[in-house]
């Protein structure tokens, strides 16, 4: 770096002057303004440079090495010839050099500039109120926020002393301590507002440069910490509620029935509940699998907090994420607030997806990325957030066979069948028949109002003998239609056989050549639909015949429709 004194005179050099005050090849150690005019520099350019209008005293610094002569004037420049050493340089302001010198210094000037107007854009954007002073207090810069937040116009604050305007402030005890000043509670200075201030110093190569405070009012930070507490208050409720809805006091020996292959079943479900695996559970539409996604998550560790469900079979394609995931505030139309997904408000839970072949293949690629990261997006959310989350998933299509043939993402079968529990059939636990029955009369005596006690052995040996392709749900509404129209404390075969009846002649296809099954498939769905009716419930009942979801029925009735 080139020790230097500058020589000017005029308007010109004040700008080239402080251009190259900005130069990092050059270290201006004297100023000389022959003409005598030095009005137009600062406090604190007096202070940091050696200024005289006597070319002699320039010419005697001791660490000189070049003088710019920058007046254009022949007089000036034969002067200097004469009474500078030989060891200092006179150099013009065109001279390759120093030229060189100019030009890079404005470049970084220029560059400088850019930067300095993109962080003004920033700072007057933030919706915080900001304040900046330099080393000797002088405040330096405010933002509309500060405007808005005190009433005060940057016209009143900037070029003011903080120690005169604000001395009890948080900007003004950083400055004087040195340090940060966080959580300080005062009223601006100059105004009535009641603010927390955090500040900071702003040191440069250990030096200091000055100071920043960034602050809010009170109010705004109660009304914050009441949406907080009304926010926490909402959710507890709703635990709540869920927690009575969920069945959550569900475990294993709630669970009816004592045959071989339900045991069996129940062992391996005990098994899961003690691990943190995914769990994917299998079975017949009605064979109860929510009741075991229930018991599994009550007796883990997860237990404290209720389990979350989500069906992804009656969620349209359209809202299976804004469900699961949640919405970012404004990333959608209508979403006003920030939208909470189940999957967050399983946190520290479990996430119970039901029949998760219905799951959109999107979202398929999210609930992976949550079982291999424990991280989501909402949507709208540029940050993944964390997440501690158990999956347990249902499905009664053969899950295996739809990732197979694409239809489901093979990677997140994997995932879930690491742990996996087949549920039995209603038609394979025949022996379970009495108990179920027997449990479920108990139950709807409370829920109908009625005092049946018992079903008859021609009622049982009907219960016993039929197919259930239906399973546990359809049994159970089979006896409640049974007990609605039974007058007495026993449940007859009269009162069953409308609901269980064996397939009429006139009701079963009769085949007498080979078809094709996609032909087989269509006239098995057109005998459903004929049985059960169009209706929701129709359909729901339609579904449990044929083994297939609900949302599988309504892929295939469209398809053949079309």
């Amino acid at each position: 770096m080139i020790k230097a004194a500058l020589i000017i005179k005029g308007k010109r050099g004040i700008d080239l002057f402080r251009l190259l005050k900005q130069c990092g090849d050059i270290d201006l150690v004297g100023l000389a303004c022959p003409d005598g005019e030095i009005d137009w520099l600062t406090k604190e350019e007096r202070k940091n440079y050696y200024v005289t209008a006597d070319l002699d005293k320039i010419a005697a610094l001791p660490e000189l090495e070049t003088v710019i002569d920058a007046t254009e004037e022949s007089s000036v420049t034969e002067y200097l010839k004469q009474i500078l050493k030989k060891s200092v340089k006179l150099e013009e302001l065109t001279s390759p050099s120093i030229l060189s010198a100019v030009l890079n210094a404005r470049d970084q000037l220029l560059e400088t500039r850019l930067v300095k107007g993109e962080l003004l854009a920033i700072l007057n954007s933030v919706q915080d109120a900001i304040e900046v002073v330099d080393e000797q207090g002088i405040v330096k810069y405010v933002n509309p926020a500060f405007t808005r937040v005190t009433g005060i116009p940057e016209s009143k604050r900037v070029n003011k002393s903080i120690f005169d305007v604000s001395p009890q402030g948080a900007l003004a005890q950083s400055l004087i301590q040195q340090k940060p000043v966080t959580g300080y509670r005062t009223y601006v200075g100059g105004s009535d507002a009641d603010v927390i201030s955090n500040a900071s110093p702003i040191i440069v190569d250990g030096e200091l440069k000055g100071a920043v405070v960034v602050f809010q009012p009170v109010g705004d930070i109660l009304k914050l910490m009441d949406e907080l507490q009304h926010s926490n208050a909402m959710i507890d409720n709703l635990y709540a509620q869920i927690d009575q809805i969920s069945g959550s006091r569900l475990s294993f020996e709630s669970l009816t029935g004592k045959s071989n292959i339900l045991s069996a079943t129940i062992e391996r479900a005990r098994k899961a509940a003690r691990s943190e695996s995914a769990v994917l559970i299998s079975g017949e539409s009605g064979t109860g699998k929510s009741i075991f996604a229930q018991a599994i998550h009550n007796n883990s560790h997860r237990n404290k907090k209720p389990i979350i469900a989500v069906d992804c079979s009656s969620v349209p394609d359209s809202l299976q994420e804004i469900e699961i995931f949640g919405c970012e505030k404004g990333a959608m139309p209508g979403i006003v607030r920030t939208r909470i997904g189940k999957i967050e408000l399983a946190g520290g839970s479990t996430l119970f997806v039901k029949e998760i072949n219905s799951l959109n293949p999107y979202l398929q690629k999210k609930l992976l990325k949550v079982l291999e990261e424990q991280k989501f997006n909402r949507i709208g959310g540029s940050q993944p957030l964390s997440i501690d989350v158990r999956i347990v998933a249902s499905a009664s299509d053969n899950l295996l066979n739809a990732s197979l043939q694409g239809y489901f993402l093979e990677d997140l079968y994997r995932k879930l069948s690491k742990v996996t529990v087949n549920l039995p059939p209603l038609r394979k636990r025949t022996e379970d028949i009495p108990l179920l029955a027997e449990a479920l009369i108990e139950r709807l005596n409370r829920k109908l109002g009625k005092k049946v006690r018992e079903i008859s052995p021609r009622a049982m040996q009907e219960l016993s003998e039929y197919d259930w392709p239906g399973n546990i749900s359809e049994l159970k509404s089979v006896i409640e239609r049974a007990m609605v129209v039974a007058d007495g404390s026993v449940i007859e075969y009269h009162h069953l056989s409308p609901y269980i009846g064996r397939l009429s002649v006139q009701d079963t296809p009769a085949f007498d050549e080979i078809i094709p099954l996609d032909k087989m498939e269509e006239k098995m769905l057109k005998l459903a639909m004929t049985r059960y009716g169009e209706s929701l419930e129709g359909k729901k009942k339609a579904a449990q015949a044929l083994n297939i979801s609900l949302a599988t029925l309504y892929n295939k009735l469209k398809r053949y429709s079309d």
